[in-house]
């Protein structure tokens, strides 16, 4: 068994973060960086809103730089994806690849989200080239061209209304004949005229030589008046909605009916005393890499403030 003070599952933003600030505390963290390094970062082509960097970053040089920062101040990297905790005593057991086990005084869940995706061969193949589930982090690179988003919930609607501020024209693609969002979004959606709602579509396809030029659509599919449909687009905005990756918490920690892990109030601390959550994984609200970051600070003052008082 490998003992340490502070554990950190996840490479994303808040797990870097909260590395680099443990690290510089003396609590030696020991980081576990799962699946993926960077997290949904990864899935964006470019950054151009985080603080730091004025001409913009490669995902993967910001998460190499952020990783080196918590190196420099001595956090232990491993390679693996965490398989089984116990949060019933301390200190906190987490075992990865069922195989090495950790106790550790304090935990930092930074595991994040994943983005829900339509299951469309052609959504993995133009990934970071004109798929996108993040209007904020990547409508800025369609700027007066033409993009779709689909869905039909408020999410969906707060996409749909950001991305007209920005972009020549922006279809909504809806299954259902109707908007399932509150009726204050339905409105700024309907009255807003870069917007059109393509009510009973389905995406079949995204077309286009090395990036996204066109979605093949199906107006009510199975029914005796299908029809096909062509549109010319940019960019495809998902907006299904996210999950949060915490399935293997739920028999310890609190979570909403999503999945997210409840934290007591702006605090990092979940129900568990010396449990603490950082970024996607607890916020269904801003999923942004600044605001990731950020919480993976405190949740780091969190964790050091909880060994201390051990």
């Amino acid at each position: 068994m490998n003992k340490v003070k502070c554990l950190i599952i996840g490479s994303g933003p808040a797990g870097y973060t909260a590395a680099i600030y443990a690290s510089r505390a003396n609590l030696q963290p020991v980081l576990i960086e799962g699946p993926q390094l960077g997290g949904q970062l990864m899935t964006t082509t470019e950054v151009e809103n985080f603080p730091g960097y004025p001409e913009g970053v490669e995902p993967f040089q910001m998460m190499d730089d952020m990783k080196r920062q918590a190196e420099r101040f001595g956090t232990q990297f491993v390679s693996g994806i965490v398989t089984k905790v116990d949060f019933s005593e301390s200190p906190k057991k987490v075992w990865v690849e069922d195989t090495e086990e950790y106790a550790a005084d304090a935990v930092i869940i930074a595991t994040g989200a994943s983005a829900k995706y339509l299951g469309i061969e052609s959504e993995r193949t133009y990934r970071g080239r004109g798929v996108s589930a993040c209007a904020t982090c990547d409508g800025f690179f369609y700027r007066k061209k033409t993009v779709a988003v689909v869905g039909g919930g408020d999410t969906a609607c707060e996409e749909a209304n950001y991305l007209a501020g920005l972009c020549e024209k922006v279809y909504m693609i809806v299954r259902k004949p109707y908007l399932r969002a509150s009726e204050i979004m339905q409105q700024r959606v309907l009255n807003n005229p870069k917007i059109e709602v393509l009510f009973e579509h389905n995406t079949l396809q995204l077309t286009g030589e090395t990036k996204v030029e066109g979605a093949d659509l199906v107006y009510r599919k199975g029914e005796a008046d299908e029809e096909m449909r062509h549109i010319a687009i940019d960019g495809f905005f998902l907006a299904i909605g996210h999950h949060p990756n915490t399935d293997l918490f739920a028999e310890y920690l609190k979570r909403d009916a999503e999945g997210y892990i409840l934290v007591d109030g702006d605090s990092p601390r979940t129900n568990v005393p010396g449990v603490f959550a950082a970024g996607d994984c607890a916020d269904p609200h801003y999923r942004q890499a600044i605001v990731a970051a950020g919480s993976g600070a405190k949740a780091a003052i969190e964790a050091d403030k909880y060994i201390k008082s051990l």
